[in-house]
C-alpha cells in the first residue's frame, strides 16, 4: 500500500476495476436485451463473419424457395393447358373416327368444320401457355427453364434447377396435325415413291430431298432433312416434316396403305414435283408433277399463243371465256383462269417445267381452245372423288395417334419439372433450418449464462464501489501522522 497523499494507487486500481465491471455489466445487459451474443464486430469479429455468411445464405434460399414455388405454379398452369389440349385431341380423334367409316352418311364438311375449329383452338391455347411453334411470347416456355434456388456453397451452376422443356410444342404444328382434315377424297402419290414403312433407311446421315409445291396462290419449296445418324428417319418423321412445312397451303401428307407418301388437298388444286434425292430418298427417282387426284382436270400445254386465242370453259351450263394474248406465259394464263373461274371451283396451277398449266376443278367441266396459236389441251380426266372418302380421315387418325404420343412426352416433361422443383424446395427448406441453427449458435446470446453474468457483474460493481470508498479513506489515515508530529 502506498503511503503517499499525492497519489492514491489503491483508489486508481479500484476505479479501473469499477470501470471494467461496469463495461462487463453493460455488455451483459446489451446481450440480454438484444438477444444476440454478437452486437458489434468487437464482440467476435471472426464469428460475425461466419454468422453473416449463414444469414446471407438463408436470405438467398428464402427467395429461392419463392422462385421455385413460382416455377411450380407456372408448370401447373401449363399442365392445365395440356389437359385441355389432350381433351381436344380426343375430340379430333372422335371426329376422324366418325369420318373414317364408309357407312357414314352425313356431311363430312360439317365434321371438318368442327375439326378445323378445334385445330385453331389448340393453336390459341398452346400460345397462351407458352408452348407454341412460333417465336416470342407464344413459345416462351418451349426451352430450358432455369430456376435459381441457391444453397450451392458458391458453386453457381448448382444454384440453378434446370427444367428441360426444350422442343416442347403442343400447337397443331408441333403435334404434327396442322394439315389434317376429315373431308372425303382420294390421295395422290408418286408412282416412283419409296415404301417408307419398309425402307431400311430414309435420308440417313443428314441427307435431304427438296419438293416444289405449287397451288393457285403460291409456290414453295419443301425440304425434308434426314436424321444425322446412319439409321435415318422414320416414315412418321417424313410426314411430320411435310405437314409442318405445308401448313397453310391446304395440303397434307400421310402414308398410304402401300407405305408410299400420299398428299391430300381436298378442294385445293396443287402440283408437287419431287427433286432428285439420294439413293435412300423419299422417291426412287425425280418424279414428274403430281396433281390432286380428287379433282376433275385437264392439261394445257402453252406453245405460242396468238392475240385472239381463247379458252372456253363450260361448268354446269355456265360459259366462261378466257382471252389470251401473244405475250401470255404459263404463269399469266394461270392467273387469268384463276381470276375468271375461281367462283366456279376451277383452279389453274403451273407445272414444274413452266410450259404447262394444270386445270383442275371440284366439279366436272369442259374446256376448248380456239385460235391459231400452238397451245394444246389434253383430254379431261374425271375426278376419282368418292373412290376413297375415308383417306383423309385415316391420315388424320394416324397423325392424331402420333400427336397423343408427342403430347404425352410434353406432359411427362411438365410433371418431371414439377417434381424436380418440389424436391429442390424440400432441400432448400432443410438448408434454411440448418443454416439458421448454425447462425443462431454463433450470433444468439445464451440467456441463462448472460443472466448469471449480470448477477456477477452487479456484485463486482458493488464490490468495486465499496473498495473504492475504502481506498479513498487511506489519505485520512496519513493525516493522523501529521497531527501527532
Amino acid at each position: 500500500m502506498s503511503n503517499s497523499i499525492q497519489t492514491n494507487v489503491d483508489s486508481i486500481i479500484a476505479q479501473n476495476n469499477l470501470q471494467l465491471n461496469n463495461q462487463f455489466k453493460s455488455q451483459t445487459i446489451d446481450r440480454l436485451t438484444s438477444g444476440f451474443r454478437i452486437n458489434s464486430s468487437s464482440d467476435d469479429a471472426a464469428g460475425l463473419a461466419v454468422a453473416n455468411q449463414f444469414r446471407a445464405d438463408v436470405a438467398e434460399l428464402n427467395q429461392g424457395v419463392r422462385n421455385a414455388n413460382d416455377g411450380i405454379s407456372v408448370l401447373q398452369i401449363i399442365d392445365g393447358g395440356l389437359t385441355n389440349v389432350s381433351q381436344m385431341v380426343d375430340r379430333l380423334k372422335t371426329l376422324a373416327t366418325q369420318s373414317a367409316s364408309d357407312t357414314f352418311s352425313g356431311d363430312r364438311g360439317t365434321l371438318n368444320s368442327e375439326y378445323q375449329t378445334l385445330l385453331g383452338e389448340i393453336n390459341r391455347q398452346a400460345q397462351n401457355v407458352g408452348l407454341s411453334s412460333g417465336a416470342g411470347v407464344g413459345a416462351r416456355y418451349s426451352q430450358n427453364i432455369g430456376v435459381y434456388i441457391g444453397g450451392s456453397a458458391g458453386v453457381q451452376s448448382n444454384a440453378v434447377v434446370n427444367v428441360n422443356m426444350g422442343g416442347s410444342k403442343v400447337d397443331a404444328v408441333g403435334l404434327g396435325i396442322q394439315s389434317t382434315n376429315v373431308l372425303g377424297g382420294a390421295g395422290s402419290e408418286f408412282a416412283t415413291g419409296t415404301d417408307l414403312n419398309a425402307a431400311a433407311t430414309i435420308l440417313a446421315n443428314g441427307g435431304t430431298q427438296a419438293f416444289t409445291v405449287r397451288t393457285a396462290s403460291s409456290t414453295k419449296t419443301v425440304t425434308i432433312t434426314g436424321a444425322s445418324t446412319a439409321s435415318g428417319m422414320s416414315a412418321s418423321d417424313v410426314v411430320n416434316q411435310f405437314n409442318q412445312q405445308l401448313n397453310g397451303t391446304g395440303i397434307s401428307a400421310a402414308i398410304g396403305s402401300d407405305g408410299k407418301l400420299n398428299f391430300y388437298g381436298g378442294n385445293t388444286s396443287f402440283s408437287i414435283d419431287a427433286g432428285a434425292g439420294p439413293a435412300d430418298g423419299i422417291t426412287t427417282a425425280a418424279a414428274p408433277d403430281l396433281t390432286n387426284a380428287n379433282l376433275n382436270n385437264s392439261v394445257l400445254t402453252v406453245g405460242a399463243p396468238v392475240n385472239g386465242d381463247t379458252l372456253a370453259f363450260n361448268v354446269n351450263g355456265n360459259s366462261v371465256v378466257v382471252n389470251l394474248l401473244a405475250a401470255d406465259t404459263a404463269q399469266s394464263i394461270a392467273g387469268k383462269v384463276n381470276t375468271a373461274l375461281n367462283a366456279y371451283g376451277i383452279q389453274a396451277v403451273v407445272d414444274n417445267a413452266g410450259t404447262g398449266v394444270n386445270l383442275e376443278g371440284t366439279t366436272a367441266f369442259t374446256v376448248s381452245k380456239t385460235g391459231t396459236g400452238t397451245e394444246t389441251l389434253a383430254a379431261q380426266t374425271a375426278s376419282t372423288a368418292g373412290a376413297s372418302n375415308t383417306a383423309n380421315a385415316n391420315a388424320a387418325l394416324a397423325a392424331l395417334t402420333s400427336a397423343v404420343t408427342n403430347l404425352g412426352l410434353v406432359q411427362g416433361k411438365v410433371g418431371t419439372g414439377q417434381n424436380q422443383l418440389q424436391y429442390a424446395v424440400n432441400l432448400a427448406n432443410s438448408q434454411i433450418s440448418s443454416f439458421s441453427a448454425a447462425e443462431s449458435r454463433i450470433r444468439d446470446a445464451d440467456v441463462a449464462a448472460e443472466a448469471a453474468n449480470l448477477t456477477k457483474a452487479q456484485v463486482l460493481s458493488q464490490s468495486s464501489v465499496a473498495a473504492l470508498a475504502q481506498a479513498n479513506q487511506t489519505p485520512q489515515v496519513l493525516l493522523s501522522l501529521i497531527k501527532n508530529a
